[in-house]
C-alpha cells in the first residue's frame, strides 16, 4: 500500500470536501449563540475550554466536547436539563430550546414565547408547589386588606395667609362601601391654637382624594368615624373578635407612616389585655392589645388584622421599638353601636328652610326661557323658595340662588344637601347668584 494511502482518511472526519465522498457522520448539534441561551447569562458562555491554556467555565456552565473527546477543544455551554413550560402551552426540554423557538417565532412575525413556569405544562402552576406561594400568608393578608386602607390628613386654612397648614396625618380603614371610615380621634382633631376652618382629606389606595366630615368622635377612647362621598362602592374591612385573640398570634399592621401608602409591619400578639392605666393613661377604662409589630407616626388609625384579614384593633400607640398598642376591635364595635343608637335617639329632623329642585339640563333650559341671564350650570340645587325666618333666610340665601357646593363638596342632587343638613353643622354653602359666587354659613335648626 502506498505510504500516501492513509492521507485521504484523515480529512474524511474533518474536511467537508472529503466527507462528500464518504458516508456522512451524524451532524453535531449547532452551538448556542454566545451569551443568549442560559437562564442566567454566565460569563464565558461560548468561550473555548478543555485545553491547558483555556480558563475554566463559569458558574452554571459545562465544557462540552465534540464527539465526546475530552482534552480536545470544547465550548462552555449551559447546564440545562430541567423542563420548562412556554407561554404557547408547550413543554420544552430546557430554556435554550424555548428561546430558540421564540427567536424563530419573532423572525416570522409571531409573538415571542416566554417561560411561564418551571417543569412541564401539565404539572400545574408554580403556585401549587412553590414555597413562595404556599407559605407567604402575610402577603395574602396584605393583598386582601390593602385596598380598604386610607391615608388621612388634617389641614387648617390659615386666616391670614390663606394657605393650608398641615396639622396631623394618619391612617384609617373603610367600614362601609358608602364611605364610612374608622380611625383614631387624635388623627382627625387638633388642639392647635391657630383659628381657622379645619379640613379633612382622605386618599384611597387608587389615589382618589375626597374631603371628609367627622361623623362621631370619642376622644377618651381615641376612636372616631369620618364620612366621605365616593363616586362608586368601596372595598371594606370586617371587624373580628378581639376577645378571641391568643398571645403569640400573628398580626399585620398597615398604614401610611410619613405619607407612605400601605406600609406593612408584622408581629405577634404579646397580650390582648394590657390595662391602659399601666401605660400611664389615668382616665382609661380600656384593655389594649400589645404587639411587637412596629407602629410609627402615621400608622395611627390604621387596622391591626389577623391572618383571616379581620380587623382586631386600631393601631394607636408606640412606646418603644417592639412595644406597640392597639385599641381592641370589640371596643370599636361598642363605639359603633353606641354611635348608631345616639343618632337614632337624636334623629330629630333638621332643616335650613328652602324649597329646592335638582339642577338638570331640562330645568336650566326652562329657567333660561324666563330669565335670559340665568347662569350656565351643570349641577347644583336651585332654590325655588326661601322660608321666611328660617336659617337660610337669616343667613342670606335668596329665591333663585343656586347652591353648587356644601362644605367644599359639589352638590349633584337634592339628597346630597339633605344628607348634609341631617349630619353636618354648620354648613358652608357656595352659592351662584347671577355671575357671582358667594359663601354663606348656615346653621341647621332642629324640628321639635
Amino acid at each position: 500500500m502506498s505510504p500516501s494511502a492513509p492521507a485521504p482518511a484523515a480529512p474524511a472526519a474533518t474536511s467537508p470536501t472529503a466527507a462528500a465522498a464518504a458516508p456522512p457522520p451524524p451532524p453535531p448539534p449547532p452551538p448556542p449563540p454566545p451569551c443568549g441561551c442560559c437562564l442566567i447569562c454566565a460569563a464565558g458562555e461560548g468561550d473555548s475550554c478543555g485545553r491547558k491554556e483555556d480558563p475554566p467555565c463559569g458558574d452554571s456552565l459545562d465544557c462540552r466536547y465534540p464527539m465526546g473527546k475530552r482534552f480536545a477543544k470544547g465550548v462552555c455551554q449551559c447546564k440545562l436539563s430541567a423542563q420548562v413550560c412556554g407561554s404557547d402551552g408547550r413543554t420544552y426540554d430546557n430554556i435554550c430550546q424555548l428561546k430558540a423557538v421564540s427567536r424563530k417565532a419573532l423572525q416570522h412575525g409571531l409573538p415571542a414565547v416566554a417561560q411561564v413556569q418551571k417543569g412541564a405544562c401539565e404539572s400545574g402552576h408554580l403556585q401549587s408547589s412553590s414555597p413562595r406561594y404556599k407559605f407567604n400568608f402575610i402577603a395574602d393578608v396584605v393583598e386582601k386588606i390593602a385596598p380598604a386602607v386610607v391615608h388621612i390628613e388634617l389641614f387648617l386654612r390659615h386666616p391670614l395667609f390663606g394657605r393650608n397648614v398641615p396639622l396631623s396625618s394618619g391612617s384609617g380603614f373603610i367600614m362601609s362601601d358608602s364611605g364610612l371610615i374608622v380611625t383614631n380621634a387624635h388623627v382627625v382633631s387638633s388642639t392647635n391654637a391657630i383659628s381657622g376652618r379645619q379640613q379633612l382629606k382622605v386618599q384611597l389606595q387608587n389615589g382618589d382624594t375626597y374631603e371628609a366630615t367627622i361623623k362621631d368622635i370619642d376622644k377618651k377612647s381615641d376612636i372616631a368615624t369620618i364620612k366621605i362621598h365616593p363616586k362608586k362602592k368601596l372595598p371594606v374591612l370586617l371587624l373580628g373578635h378581639s376577645a378571641d385573640l391568643r398571645p403569640g398570634e400573628f398580626v399585620v399592621a398597615i398604614g401610611s407612616p410619613f405619607a407612605l401608602q400601605n406600609t406593612v409591619t408584622t408581629g405577634i400578639v404579646s397580650t390582648a389585655q394590657r390595662d391602659g392605666k399601666e401605660l400611664g393613661l389615668r382616665d382609661s377604662d380600656m384593655d389594649y392589645i400589645q404587639t411587637d409589630a412596629i407602629i410609627n407616626y402615621g400608622n395611627s388609625g390604621g387596622p391591626l388584622v389577623n391572618l383571616d384579614g379581620e380587623v382586631i384593633g386600631i393601631n394607636t400607640l408606640k412606646v418603644t421599638a417592639g412595644i406597640s398598642f392597639a385599641i381592641p376591635s370589640d371596643r370599636i364595635t361598642q363605639f359603633l353601636t353606641e354611635s348608631q343608637d345616639k343618632q337614632s335617639k337624636d334623629g330629630k329632623k333638621r332643616f335650613i328652610g328652602i324649597r329646592m329642585l335638582t339642577i338638570t339640563p331640562a330645568l336650566v333650559e326652562e329657567l333660561k326661557h324666563t330669565n335670559a341671564d340665568f347662569p350656565d350650570v351643570r349641577s347644583g340645587i336651585y332654590v325655588h323658595e326661601v322660608v321666611p325666618n328660617s336659617p337660610s333666610h337669616r343667613g342670606g340665601i335668596q329665591d333663585g340662588d343656586i347652591i353648587v357646593k356644601v362644605n367644599g363638596r359639589p352638590l349633584m342632587t337634592s339628597s346630597d344637601l339633605q344628607e348634609a343638613v341631617m349630619n353636618e353643622s354648620p354648613l358652608l354653602l357656595e352659592v351662584r347668584r347671577g355671575n357671582d359666587d358667594l359663601l354663606f354659613n348656615i346653621e341647621p335648626e332642629v324640628v321639635m
